[in-house]
């Protein structure tokens, strides 16, 4: 829950070599999914004023209704890094680890990331699954649909490839603020599935799943959510389910040394890794009901933002730089030292930086009626021991915020760079 922002909602490319938002031309086809559209193409009718209503009649069948603008959104599957990285915050996620069936190695992870890439490029183009598609996406569009692919530690080991395992994937260390259950992290394989359609999600992580056959079992799988594109009247930072505007430093695409900071270099050591980034996924349990004792006041202290507009307590709008030094009429810090914004700070930290792309939970409540609920952190940097870890110590020695959460699940995982036109994700590895 560092203070680094998520990426905005936008339908604008967001970063070189990887997704692009595209539109049809009026009329035009995804396939076989066609929705039914939005008020006058056909469905229910509305007025201007919401007077009359009625069930238009169903369109000619040879004349397509249009996609609306969101379901017609795309990312493109091929590029320079995986999708689902720098892309926009999604509304609706599925996080899912497998581990290798027993006496699967590096032939049966080969054909299996094969499967799994052509599923992909083809559900993220908005087509039907290459074979016994379910239809549970039917009718709607790619959605901003992504999907991104990751090895973890153990999958070197289990498939003769330890040689070529990244030193920047050793373990983490442990933290005080851990309460892991190793039954929810970590994983041989990792997939990141992304998409504004809660039906076109569900119907990729099944598939997905289904693809998996005799190769790969689940080992865990989250559900995560963020606010829908178009719900606010412009875009602005995601709140998590604290209310607290979560994000508000990400580095940006368009700053000189993002991708040094983001991505592997091309040049980078092992040469499979290339463009890739890594990713650290923990499942961070919020303790809603003591947080929301909290005045307003105090939980702005212990974040060092406002809960409104996510400005810092110093003073001015969300972007506006932090005054660490200012002091209030009492001669006390106006950003206490202990305030979670203080210390995540990248200049408080030597410059570690990674970007936040998280979802959040809510899994249900216990028999006290506590819920289950959080956030789905994921956060990607060139070098985990560079970017997460050094911020993680820090928070670990003294975070106001660490009294009202608990880390319960953690997961470390090398994302290779994208798939180019006619290979699949991590063919540089299982085939170099």
């Amino acid at each position: 829950m560092a203070d680094q922002p998520t990426p905005e909602a936008t339908t604008e490319k967001t970063h070189p070599g990887e997704a692009v938002s595209q539109k049809p031309s009026s009329g035009g086809v995804f396939s076989r999914r066609r929705l039914l559209g939005t008020a006058g193409a056909t469905g229910l009718a509305l007025g201007a004023a919401g007077g009359a209503a009625g069930y238009a009649a169903a369109p000619a069948a040879d004349k397509a209704a249009p996609l609306t603008s969101l379901g017609a959104d795309t990312v493109m599957f091929h590029g320079k890094h995986q999708p689902g990285i720098t892309t926009a915050l999604q509304a609706r996620g599925h996080l899912v680890a497998f581990d290798l069936a027993a006496g699967a190695g590096r032939k049966e992870a080969a054909a299996l990331l094969r499967r799994w890439s052509t599923t992909a490029q083809r559900l993220m183009a908005g087509e039907a699954a290459a074979q016994d598609d379910t239809d549970v996406a039917r009718d709607a569009g790619p959605s901003s649909l992504t999907v991104t692919f990751g090895f973890g530690n153990s999958f070197f080991a289990r498939t003769g490839l330890e040689k070529q395992r990244p030193v920047a994937l050793d373990p983490l260390p442990d933290f005080s603020s851990d309460h892991l259950d190793k039954a929810r992290s970590n994983g041989d394989l990792w997939v990141q599935i992304g998409a504004d359609d809660a039906l076109v999600a569900f119907h990729a992580l099944r598939t997905l799943q289904k693809d998996a056959g005799s190769a790969a079992r689940v080992r865990w799988q989250m559900n995560g959510f963020n606010r829908s594109p178009g719900a606010t009247a412009q875009p602005m930072t995601a709140r998590n389910l604290m209310g607290q505007m979560d994000g508000t430093r990400n580095p940006k695409p368009s700053e000189s040394d993002f991708d040094r900071r983001i991505f592997v270099p091309a040049a980078g050591d092992p040469a499979w890794m290339a463009n890739g980034s890594y990713a650290v996924v923990r499942r961070i349990r919020m303790l809603l009901d003591d947080w929301e004792k909290l005045s307003v006041k105090a939980q702005e202290d212990v974040v060092g933002r406002k809960k409104s507009t996510g400005a810092p307590l110093t003073g001015g709008a969300e972007t506006t730089a932090m005054n660490l030094d200012k002091m209030n009429a009492d001669g006390n810090l106006v950003v206490p030292l202990n305030a979670h914004a203080r210390i995540t700070r990248p200049d408080q930290n030597g410059g570690a930086a990674m970007l936040r792309r998280p979802f959040s939970f809510h899994d249900g409540f216990d028999t006290d009626g506590v819920p289950d609920a959080g956030l789905l952190f994921v956060c990607w940097q060139a070098d985990p021991l560079r970017g997460f870890v050094p911020v993680q110590r820090k928070l670990d020695r003294g975070d106001a915020l660490s009294t009202f959460i608990r880390h319960e699940a953690s997961g470390l995982f090398a994302v290779p760079g994208g798939a180019a036109e006619g290979e699949y994700v991590g063919q540089r590895l299982l085939e170099g």
